[in-house]
């Protein structure tokens, strides 16, 4: 069996050196994982769901990538796919509630078409 020499475990120490480094600069992100959790919630509560359905799928596959970050301990890759999930969460919710403003204007000028010409029909001698 080959052993190491003292380079590459030198190397070795060091690289791991640097992934705790790297780990401890970055906290786990859990605050951000329940704000975006949340986002999803209220975005599915608006109707994101029937109005925006790719970017709700986007933002679940993102939150699942940083639970999935974040049990590997890879805090910052947790912290980014959290916030990208949050940020498609709030982009489905603002879809969803335009869309159903310009369901209600396209309702409100169906009835006022249909006033217009009960008006004209009861105005007719």
């Amino acid at each position: 069996m080959r052993t190491l020499s003292w380079f590459h475990l030198l190397l070795l120490s060091l690289v791991a050196l640097s992934l705790v480094g790297c780990a401890a600069n970055f906290p786990p992100p859990t605050q951000n994982l329940a704000l975006s959790e949340a986002a999803i919630n209220q975005a599915e509560a608006s109707g994101a769901v029937e109005f925006a359905p790719v970017e709700m799928r986007l933002a679940r596959e993102k939150l699942t990538e940083a639970r999935a970050a974040l049990a590997r301990e890879e805090n910052k890759k947790a912290l980014q796919w959290a916030e990208q999930a949050e940020v498609d969460a709030q982009l489905a919710e603002a879809k969803a509630r335009t869309a159903k403003a310009q369901k209600t204007v396209a309702e409100l000028q169906e009835s006022i078409q249909i006033l217009k010409m009960e008006i004209e029909r009861k105005a007719k001698p």
